[in-house]
């Protein structure tokens, strides 16, 4: 399954070692591959969206921290001084992208792993093995979600899903495509509908690559017609990924899950969201702690060159909204499963494994 063998974010250890990160603001008309030297690099390519997702995005600041380490260690510097690289290298990472929470819990990882020992080999050892959880995690939630599409039936049914939670924004299968590409694999007669999700177009642009190149049938729609179809019956479930979820099961994904998760309780279809234990944020009691990131209003306003609206006409542009635990049917873990979604669910599924 070619879902299987695309490797978005991928270390080489050829010519002393890189990072190399698959250009996702070229897609789908080129694949381009960029090879990562530094964490400045690093931070670059994580702040323009060259890799993203919440936990590609996080893989991707571990090996940047290697990548530091190996930097700092060539230069020849006193463990102090390398310490002090390695510190201002994880604030440079941790200030990309203020919504992911899987960036931070990956910098904590680093930083723990700092105070024992600095040394390159181990930061890189903490990386690689960051990756590979998320590569086996991928597969439990990917079988998780697969329950909830076999209940649907035998008949021919529809999925719909909202931005990017494929391979290219993970270190796997993905999150939210994870069941989609197993169901496929064992023959369930299922036809995903992708939110082509406005501004920036992952799901025309990313989610429908993914799911052509796997030969998943699908069919791309505005994010505006997504009730439209359920209402005609087209759609019997959704599921979409997630970049930070609170304690209490309140969840944010790209702008726009909000009001797929609206649509589909009107509807009384399930709304699922899919994410590592990792995306889970328990300081974060609540929605309405979740820092939102504000992004320039040209994505908005401009196409290209090309200006859509008057010239002084402003726009408002957050990435994120966020999805009340309410909303959600089921939140699939690679821990296990959390319904009904609510704190003392997240406390026992979570929590209780050592988030």
């Amino acid at each position: 399954m070619p879902a299987r063998t695309l490797k978005a974010v991928e270390w080489i250890d050829a010519g002393g070692g890189a990072l190399r990160l698959l250009d996702q603001r070229l897609l789908p008309g080129r694949e381009v591959w960029l090879h990562i030297h530094s964490a400045e690099a690093a931070a670059q390519a994580i702040r323009e969206m060259v890799v993203r997702g919440a936990p590609a995005i996080g893989i991707t600041a571990a090996y940047a921290m290697a990548l530091a380490a190996m930097e700092a260690e060539k230069a020849g510097a006193p463990e102090a001084t390398r310490r002090a690289q390695l510190e201002r290298a994880r604030e440079l990472l941790a200030a990309t992208r203020p919504t992911a929470v899987n960036l931070f819990w990956a910098l904590d990882a680093c930083k723990v792993q700092l105070s024992k020992d600095p040394a390159a080999a181990a930061l890189l050892k903490l990386a690689r093995r960051i990756h590979a959880d998320d590569v086996a995690g991928n597969e439990r939630i990917g079988e998780l979600g697969l329950r909830h599409l076999q209940a649907l039936g035998g008949a021919p049914f529809g999925v719909l899903t909202h931005c990017n939670a494929g391979a290219l924004a993970t270190g796997g299968l993905g999150t939210a495509l994870a069941p989609l590409f197993l169901a496929h694999e064992r023959g369930l007669p299922l036809h995903v509908y992708v939110d082509e999700t406005r501004p920036r177009l992952q799901g025309a642009r990313l989610t429908a690559w993914e799911l052509e190149k796997a030969g998943v049938p699908h069919t791309l729609i505005c994010d505006g017609a997504a009730a439209s179809l359920m209402a005609r019956g087209k759609i019997q479930l959704a599921i979409t990924g997630a970049d930070r979820i609170a304690a209490n099961g309140d969840a944010a994904n790209k702008i726009g899950t909000y009001s797929v998760a609206v649509n589909a309780a009107h509807h009384r279809l399930p709304f699922l969201v899919a994410a590592p234990a990792s995306t889970f944020d328990l300081a974060c009691p609540d929605g309405r702690a979740i820092p939102i990131e504000e992004r320039a209003p040209a994505e908005v306003t401009d196409w290209g060159d090309e200006r859509t609206c008057p010239p002084r006409t402003t726009a408002l542009n957050p990435a994120f909204d966020v999805t009340p635990a309410a909303l959600i049917r089921a939140i699939l873990t690679d821990r296990g499963e959390i319904s009904p979604v609510n704190a003392e669910r997240v406390k026992a599924v979570i929590a209780a494994a050592g988030a």
